[in-house]
């Protein structure tokens, strides 16, 4: 063989390894949709791809533990005075950011002082509207020493809604407000390199001085893949090491995916909530005897098994099992007779109900008509109507439907979110807001009172109970009836360990994944 071919070749060789070595240092996690923005502080409006992002390079006050209790995070200690109104908290120590500045409480005062002084979709939460005029929730933000920062609200009973709001909220350092919009700094596990806006990947890196530890993978690479098709085929070839919850992939893609040699297909229990919208203003859905037959003519555990493959189960609540509010209240289980009996009392007369969803969504179009074709056997004659999403939602807001279906995705995980959901103050008006909730335009001056009662109280044990006798009387008086729960799907290359995400979906995990299989 000639020299020059020899030579060639090992050169040819030595750079194939050499660059096998620099891509298998990287872990390459998808994000199934394209992220807006870095800076999710001042942002003008929700961006769930981007908070999956913020994740990873941010940290917050406040977390949720399992059972969606709020618990520190930057805080190691959470101190509230004896009439509610001053929440104190004593911050970690050793927590530095990724500019090497050490996390003090002059950071979080100047985190929150951005965040107002923007007026972003974020400032919204942290103050109520009376009479068309903003009024704050926080009276003041002190620091009287390092480790220590103080919030006064304007009253006790916004406590549990302040620690709720620091959840979202990414603590940045002093100074860099400009910079988060291209180059992120927080204390997260992950330090950003750099960003191929063409390509839409974000390059990070192991944040060497993380105060829980260095994560176990060097380097991480975010890719967006919109497209189901490209997902798999980058999953196949091993592309793409880690699709955490692969929303555009179908229950039977995930299935089949299990079965490939390369590849493995975990399940995990999700708290995020799939349901079905009434509004209860419209004829004839303004009859409970009527939603009550819809809900016991799905026999929801069919869908889960056989459309589904297993991967969902079955909901009773808005809020998951795993929460310290959760009551089952009424629980549906399929029954075509009672349904009938439901329906005939209701006196039904054959009117057509659109049914709307979605029309992007692969899942909401095949499970749509299951249900069509389920109520049509117990007489209900329901016609599906799949619109563009945002024409949707526009439609929603306004009140211009009768039925439809979607997903609540984390704010379900706090009995708060029944305030938003089910009491009369939150119908939208005619000139909407995009945040109002309760679309389904229900209105119990029983359950307003209930819950208002369980929103201001600071005694746990007495909100748990009116939250509990809240939710016994929505679950019969079936506003909005919730499926399933869907599982949170993780496929992944087998070289990829340790994989353990909780039922809020969230990304914190990744810090703790392990690549070849270690």
């Amino acid at each position: 063989m000639p020299k020059a071919f020899l030579i060639l070749f090992y050169i040819s060789l030595v750079f194939t390894i050499s660059c096998r070595t620099r891509t298998d240092e990287f872990v390459t996690v998808a994000l199934p949709e394209k992220f807006s923005t870095f800076d999710t502080l001042t942002s003008t409006a929700s961006d769930a791809a981007a908070e999956r992002v913020r994740n990873l390079m941010f940290n917050s006050l406040v977390k949720k533990n399992e059972k969606f209790e709020y618990v520190g995070e930057l805080a190691k200690e959470i101190k509230s005075s004896e009439e509610g109104k001053v929440v104190t908290f004593i911050l970690q120590d050793n927590v530095k950011f990724h500019n090497g500045k050490d996390f003090t409480s002059a950071d979080v005062k100047y985190t929150f002082d951005e965040l107002f002084k923007s007026n972003g979709f974020k400032a919204g939460a942290f103050a109520d509207t009376v009479d068309e005029k903003r009024v704050p929730h926080i009276v003041s933000i002190q620091t009287p020493d390092p480790k220590t920062v103080i919030f006064t609200l304007s009253r006790a009973s916004l406590q549990n809604q302040l620690l709720s709001n620091l959840v979202a909220i990414p603590i940045i350092a002093e100074g860099t407000v400009e910079q988060q919009k291209t180059q992120p700094v927080g204390t997260g596990a992950f330090k950003f390199v750099g960003f191929d806006q063409s390509q839409n990947i974000v390059e990070l890196a192991a944040n060497p001085d993380y105060y829980e530890g260095t994560p176990k993978v060097p380097k991480l690479r975010i890719k967006t893949v919109i497209d189901a098709n490209s997902l798999q085929a980058e999953l196949q070839s091993g592309n793409v090491d880690i699709a955490p919850l692969p929303t555009n992939l179908a229950p039977d893609t995930l299935k089949s995916l299990d079965g490939n040699p390369s590849l493995k297909v975990e399940q995990f229990n999700g708290s995020n909530i799939q349901y079905l919208q009434f509004n209860t203003q419209s004829e004839p859905l303004n009859n409970v005897k009527l939603r009550q037959a819809i809900a016991y003519g799905i026999d929801r555990e069919k869908i889960i098994n056989e459309l589904l493959f297993g991967q969902a189960t079955i909901a009773h609540s808005i809020l998951p099992v795993e929460s310290w509010a959760y009551n089952a209240g009424t629980k549906y289980s399929f029954d075509a007779a009672k349904a009938k009996q439901l329906l005939q009392e209701s006196g039904y007369k054959g009117e057509p109900i659109k049914f709307k969803f979605a029309s992007s969504n692969v899942a909401f179009n095949q499970y749509s008509q299951v249900i069509q074709n389920a109520l049509k056997e117990i007489g209900i004659n329901v016609e599906i109507e799949p619109l563009d999403p945002n024409v949707l939602r526009q439609q929603i807001s306004l009140g211009q439907f009768q039925m439809n279906t979607g997903i609540w995705v984390g704010g379900n995980q706090d009995p708060i979110f029944l305030n938003d959901l089910f009491t009369t103050k939150k119908i939208p008006s005619e000139k909407p807001k995009v945040s109002c909730c309760n679309r389904s335009r229900y209105s119990n001056p029983e359950v307003d009172k209930i819950i208002e009662q369980a929103f201001n109280s600071t005694n746990r044990e007495q909100a748990k109970e009116l939250y509990f006798k809240a939710q016994e009387i929505i679950s019969s008086d079936v506003p909005m009836f919730p499926l399933w729960y869907p599982a949170n799907m993780v496929v992944a290359n087998k070289r990829i360990g340790n994989i353990k995400i909780s039922p809020s979906g969230d990304w914190s995990f990744i810090k703790n994944i392990t690549a070849d299989g270690k």
